[in-house]
């Protein structure tokens, strides 16, 4: 099973931090070792892609981008051998847009051109690769684009997370009518680095954590005594993040997002609960 992370941060400049005080609470492999990983991440109007050697020892710090963001998401999972590493690797891009598909979409091969079929043609020439996860952007997209706000900054994240949950169940559904005998997972992570947008549908769980402001930082040797007047030190205890994780080490702390639900973290990092 593949594994997701997803962050949203009230100061761009300080990411590599929050990335530390997630160390020891969430994995970055799951069952066996993954050969495709990336993280996809924001410089100013830029989307930078990053694809990690099949080899590379990950730790979260070393998902920090060199440059300030607002936002990352990062996956990693095991592709099959003769799927190209560099077209395949998750997450996704499209303009402002990132994307990532935690899970299995059974039955995939029988609906793949009917799923194909239904979308624009701009966006079937975005697809370079194979996989069921390319698809599913491609279906969310649609539904993006549909809204006339796709590109909007102000867009709202209870918006895009109906738009994504509704990907979700239209996926799982078109699943089960090609006749798959199990439940897919279609655990999705969307953001455009100024909300972020998950939902969890299928047996696989997600959960999500806050993390408030502190007045001590291991990375930039801030500590309880450190003078305010300190470069940093009101930064640091102004911060705020919310992170979403597909697989945890430990649960204290985390909420675990209900089945079929979906959170929507608004760029105030409020963040909702979306059902059906």
């Amino acid at each position: 099973m593949s594994v997701a992370l997803a962050v949203l941060t009230s100061d761009p400049n300080l990411v590599r931090c929050e990335l530390h005080r997630l160390e020891g609470q969430v994995a970055l492999q799951g069952e066996g070792r993954s050969n495709a990983v990336g993280i996809g991440a924001y410089s100013q109007d830029d989307v930078l892609l990053q694809r990690f050697p099949r080899d590379a020892d990950l730790t979260l710090e070393s998902l920090a981008p060199r440059h300030e963001s607002e936002a990352l998401l990062f996956h990693a999972r095991r592709l099959p051998v003769g799927l190209s590493l560099e077209e395949n690797t998750q997450p996704f891009r499209s303009r402002r847009w990132l994307f990532a598909h935690q899970g299995e979409l059974h039955g995939f091969a029988d609906m793949r051109a009917s799923l194909l079929a239904s979308v624009p043609d701009f966006l079937r020439r975005q697809i370079r690769g194979e996989t069921d996860s390319e698809v599913a952007f491609a279906c969310f997209l649609q539904r993006l684009w549909e809204t006339g706000h796709a590109d909007d900054p102000r867009l709202e994240a209870e918006v895009a997370g109906r738009l994504l949950a509704d990907t979700a169940r239209a996926l799982s559904k078109a699943s089960a009518q090609a006749g798959a005998a199990r439940t897919s997972t279609v655990n999705l992570f969307a953001t455009n680095g100024f909300i972020l947008v998950a939902t969890r549908l299928g047996g696989q769980p997600l959960y999500y954590t806050r993390l408030e402001g502190t007045d001590s930082c291991e990375v930039c040797g801030i500590t309880p005594t450190t003078p305010e007047t300190q470069p940093g030190v009101a930064a640091h205890r102004r911060r705020r993040t919310v992170v979403v994780a597909s697989h945890v080490k430990r649960p204290a702390g985390w909420v675990e997002l209900p089945e079929g639900t979906t959170l929507a973290v608004s760029a105030d990092l409020q963040a909702r609960h979306l059902t059906p």
